[in-house]
């Protein structure tokens, strides 16, 4: 049974206190040389049948309106887990609906 998973951001624009708070722990647990932090969220969803255009174009109308808040969150990818394999199934970041 294929695997579709939705990968969700804040907007840059949005402050992230989340990413912020772990960003300030790595130093003093002893992971240095990162910049920044954005935490964001992952939905793995299992799929009946084969994973068609039409099939994701009905998940990407899902991934943004029910599984992100789109006046704070962008959809960065929507991927597909085949047997193991990953391959990127449709990138649907901000640029998409500038």
């Amino acid at each position: 049974m294929p695997r579709v998973v939705v990968h969700v951001m804040p907007k840059p624009e949005i402050l992230d206190p989340q990413g912020k708070a772990v960003a300030a722990a790595l130093p003093r647990l002893g992971f240095e040389g990162i910049g920044s932090v954005r935490q964001g969220k992952r939905f793995e969803l299992e799929v009946d049948g084969e994973v068609t255009e039409t099939v994701l174009a009905s998940l990407r109308e899902a991934a943004t309106t029910l599984l992100s808040n789109p006046v704070i969150e962008d959809v960065v990818a929507i991927d597909v887990e085949d047997s193991g394999s990953l391959e990127r199934a449709l990138g649907t970041g901000a640029e998409e609906r500038a």
